[in-house]
């Protein structure tokens, strides 16, 4: 319902290197969904940040021979310039290392604790840990003795005693929350996944570790008096909940999440132990979690330990950071892995961007100023109209969530309005009828219609191009700023006396094409 809260989170980033494309992708594709809801008139909270604690960053920072605080401080400023780069609109950048969030878990741990005290034991623990995903793995989890996720790192024997939480105890409830809202977790996919591991059998999880300086204090001490630190998945996961507040007075107006936004390789974590930590605090859980896929190069995940990377400026500076964020979302779908190539963008930024979107609005509003001294004339809704209604209802429909995310559907309904658009143009030759003074009337209609349809393109293109969508709204003389615009409002748009003026290309194609 519009006018509603919409609180919605991405997971954190790991603090132990610099932002890269799978980021992006993920911080883009939030970012999308928004200003989507923005735009339907709902009250955003929009939150990222980084996951600051744990082994990896201290490895890291002592391998530069830096603190853990310095290095993290590093890292952070670093993802911030990126997200204000790529126009990513977060209302909150939340640091693990931050004093209020450090209080927050400390806070959960403990009420977890009061309300039921049996839910934490002690426990002597041995088995292969894996440092790049901070996780005791299973063997099922192990090929070749590396871990799956990160099959050049080396695999640690631990032993040692740690505080254990008893998520075995949280089984059949989890077993109901996934029957009784099995929109809990989409797509389908990931849903089955976390069903098939219901099924294997739960273990509960160790959730300190010795000898590990670069973390939150759990809370409670061993029966030796060692105090040990949080594991940094038990600290990261509250980041959503502390990120309100909690546990100060005024955290339920914001807590629960309307959605979490996370990769496929992390659904583990926040549906099922992210949910059982909830109930164990007696706190509201998430409404909804929605699990994208990868991004792919050569049929490989981008991966800072597998060596398959791509450097993230580059590849923004090539077209644009708004060109980027499209090519993303439009070739590599929400809801599974897709592929990354400098070819297929090259191709994309001209043949959707360049030739079809900019020189659409290049030659309307050209046409304008020759034909209508620059200001837009009247004409009544039409078929170039009702055409494009039907899309941009499968526009929202891939956009709204009950189908969920489906944010390359979106783009696509967009631009087969921009392809009817151009035919629309071409059939209608308005530089002919501009040659005959008896189809005035038909020649102010047809660009009349035309300047509703971009600026319906701005409207819907903002949440993906905020930048270029606000550019092109100002060439149109559209009023204000273009992500101010209500979808709402679209049907009764009237583009009637507004006062074109074309600027620079949208989407200027590289030197060595345009000569």
């Amino acid at each position: 319902m519009a006018g509603g809260k919409f609180y919605l989170t991405t997971a954190i980033d790991y603090a132990n290197g610099d932002p890269h494309i799978g980021h992006a992708y993920e911080k883009i594709g939030a970012d999308v969904i928004a200003r989507y809801h923005r735009q339907c008139g709902d009250h955003v909270t929009f939150l990222t940040g980084l996951d600051e604690h744990g082994q990896k960053v201290a490895q890291a920072a002592a391998e530069r021979g830096v603190s853990p605080q310095e290095f993290v401080d590093g890292i952070a400023s670093r993802f911030d310039a990126m997200w204000k780069r790529l126009s990513i609109s977060f209302d909150r950048f939340m640091r693990t290392t931050e004093a209020g969030h450090k209080r927050g878990v400390r806070a959960l741990i403990k009420r977890i604790h009061d309300g039921n005290p049996d839910d934490f034991y002690e426990k002597s623990y041995e088995g292969w840990y894996c440092v790049g995903c901070e996780l005791f793995k299973r063997d099922n989890e192990i090929v070749d003795g590396k871990c799956v996720l990160h099959p050049t790192r080396t695999l640690e024997w631990t032993t040692e005693r740690n505080w254990f939480f008893r998520l075995t105890r949280y089984e059949g409830f989890l077993r109901r929350l996934f029957d009784e809202r099995p929109d809990f977790l989409a797509p389908e996919t990931r849903r089955n996944e976390i069903l098939a591991l219901l099924d294997q059998g739960l273990e509960d999880i160790s959730v300190t570790r010795s000898r590990l300086s670069w973390a939150i204090p759990f809370p409670l001490q061993l029966s030796t008096g060692e105090e040990q630190g949080t594991w940094v998945w038990f600290d990261a996961l509250p980041n959503y909940l502390t990120a309100t507040g909690f546990p100060d007075p005024g955290y339920e107006t914001r807590w629960p999440a309307q959605l979490h936004v996370i990769g496929k390789d992390i659904t583990r974590l926040h549906c099922v132990i992210w949910p059982a930590m909830l109930q164990a605090a007696e706190l509201p859980l998430p409404e909804r979690v929605w699990a994208h896929g990868f991004v792919l190069l050569s049929g490989e995940r981008f991966s800072k330990s597998s060596g398959v990377r791509l450097d993230l400026d580059e590849a923004i500076d090539r077209f644009g950071a708004d060109a980027f964020r499209f090519f993303l979302l439009r070739e590599v779908p929400f809801d599974t892995d897709g592929t990354f190539s400098y070819e297929r963008f090259d191709d994309r930024y001209n043949s959707d961007l360049a030739n079809s979107l900019g020189n659409l609005a290049s030659r309307a509003i050209s046409m304008v100023e020759k034909y209508c001294d620059a200001i837009v004339p009247a004409g009544a809704p039409g078929d170039l109209d009702r055409a494009d209604a039907a899309d941009l209802a499968e526009y929202h429909a891939a956009m709204d969530g009950p189908r969920g995310f489906l944010l390359h559907e979106g783009l696509k309904r967009v631009m087969a309005c921009v392809s009817r658009g151009n035919e629309f143009i071409q059939s209608s030759q308005p530089w002919a009828l501009a040659k005959n003074p008896d189809s005035r009337a038909q020649l102010e209609a047809v660009l009349a219609a035309i300047m509703r349809q971009l600026a319906r393109h701005a409207i819907h293109l903002a949440p993906f191009m905020p930048t270029k969508a606000q550019e092109l709204w100002v060439q149109l003389g559209g009023p204000g700023r273009v992500e101010d615009f209500h979808f709402a409002n679209v049907a009764a748009l009237d583009v009637t006396g507004w006062r074109v003026a074309r600027g620079a290309s949208l989407f200027p194609k590289p030197l060595a094409e345009a000569k």
